[in-house]
C-alpha cells in the first residue's frame, strides 16, 4: 500500500491540478459508467466533531474521501479540517494508496465554485461577497480572482477578527477589501459565495440583486443552510449532484417542490459537456450548490499519485 502524506500531497496540489480534476469528476457525473454513494455523516466520541465519509466509483476509480471537523482544534493551533482520500486496488479490493489531502482539499472545493462561476457568473462581474472567514474562504475567494475581474471583496462574518484576518490575506493579493453587514454586501456583490456552518439563511432573499451568481459551498450536511429557499423558487438552479443535492445540500430545503416538478436543478457537468448552455440572462439569478462531490476527491487523489509517481517519491505500479 502506498501512502502520501499531507507535506508532500500539499506541495504537490495546485489551482490547475484541481481545475483539472473537478472538470474531470463534473463530466462524469452527466456520463454513464460512474456512480456516487450516500454521504455518511458523523461523529466522534464528542459528538460536536464530526466526520463525513463520500465515496464514488467511475470506470477507473474507486474510493472514498474521509472529511473531518474537530471544533476545538483552532485553539491547539491546528486546522479544524483535514481530509483523507483511498483509492481501491479494483482488482483484489484492497486499499491500495492512502493520501493525506487536506490542503489538497480546499484546492479541490475551490475548484468546482471557480467552474461554476466561469459558466454562471456575467463576463464583467468585478465585486464579490464572501460570507464566512474560515480556512476554506480564502482558497474561494483566490480561486474566483483567477476567472473573473474581481476589483473588491466584500467579507461577512460574525467574528470581526477572523474577518479582519481574511481580510488582510486578501489585501496582499492586491484587491480591494472591506467588512459589511450582509445587507449591504448582497446590494453591492456581482458575485455572492456562503462558505459556512449556517443553520439558517444568511440573508434575505430581497436583498440579492437581479443578475447575481451565488455559489453556495457550506451545506453539505442534513440541517445546514445558507440561503432562503424563496430565493431559490425563482433562479436558476445548478448543482454538483443533484440527488446528493437534495438529500445534503442546499437544495434539501426544496426537495419537496423539486421531485414535484418544480425548478429541478442542472448538473454543473451538464454545461460543461455543451448539454446545458448555463447562463443565457443577465438578468437571472444563477445560484450552484456544492456538497462536495466523491468523484472530485477520486481524481483529485489519482492525480496527486501520478504526480508523486512521476517526481519519484511513491513507487509506481
Amino acid at each position: 500500500m502506498r501512502y502520501i502524506p499531507e507535506e508532500i500531497s500539499a506541495r504537490l496540489a495546485t489551482p490547475e491540478l484541481a481545475a483539472q480534476a473537478a472538470m474531470q469528476a463534473l463530466t462524469a457525473v452527466a456520463q454513464s459508467g460512474s456512480t456516487t454513494f450516500p454521504v455518511v455523516v458523523a461523529h466522534g466520541s464528542d459528538a460536536k466533531n464530526r466526520f463525513s465519509i463520500k465515496s464514488g466509483s467511475t470506470e477507473q476509480l474507486a474510493g472514498l474521501k474521509v472529511g473531518s471537523y474537530w471544533y476545538a482544534n483552532s485553539a491547539r493551533g491546528v486546522l479544524c479540517h483535514s481530509s483523507c482520500i483511498l483509492l481501491f486496488d479494483q482488482t483484489i479490493g484492497h486499499i491500495d494508496t492512502v493520501i493525506e489531502a487536506t490542503k489538497a482539499n480546499a484546492y479541490r472545493t475551490a475548484a468546482a465554485n471557480a467552474l461554476a462561476v466561469t459558466h454562471l457568473a456575467r463576463r464583467e462581474a468585478s465585486r464579490l461577497a464572501v460570507f464566512g472567514a474560515g480556512n476554506q474562504a480564502f482558497y474561494e475567494c483566490t480561486a474566483l480572482m483567477s476567472v473573473r475581474p474581481i476589483q473588491e471583496i466584500l467579507i461577512v462574518n460574525r467574528t470581526a477578527a477572523r474577518a479582519d484576518e481574511l481580510a488582510s490575506k486578501l489585501r496582499a493579493k492586491g484587491v480591494s477589501v472591506a467588512v459589511v453587514a450582509a445587507a449591504e454586501a448582497c446590494a453591492k456583490a456581482d458575485i455572492i459565495v456562503t462558505v459556512t456552518g449556517s443553520r439558517q439563511p444568511l440573508f434575505d432573499a430581497t436583498a440579492v440583486r437581479p443578475g447575481t451568481h451565488i455559489s453556495c459551498m457550506g451545506a453539505d450536511a442534513v440541517g445546514k443552510q445558507e440561503l432562503p429557499p424563496e430565493l431559490l423558487a425563482h433562479a436558476q438552479l445548478y448543482c454538483d449532484s443533484v440527488e446528493q443535492s437534495l438529500s445534503i445540500g442546499e437544495f434539501q430545503h426544496i426537495a419537496a417542490a423539486v421531485r414535484a416538478g418544480v425548478n429541478r436543478p442542472t448538473n454543473l457537468g451538464e454545461v460543461l459537456s455543451g448539454r446545458s448552455p448555463g447562463r443565457i440572462d443577465d438578468q437571472a439569478i444563477t445560484v450552484f450548490d456544492s456538497s462536495g462531490l466523491a468523484l472530485q476527491d477520486l481524481y483529485m487523489g489519482a492525480l496527486l499519485l501520478q504526480e508523486a509517481q512521476r517526481q519519484g517519491l511513491v513507487e509506481s505500479p
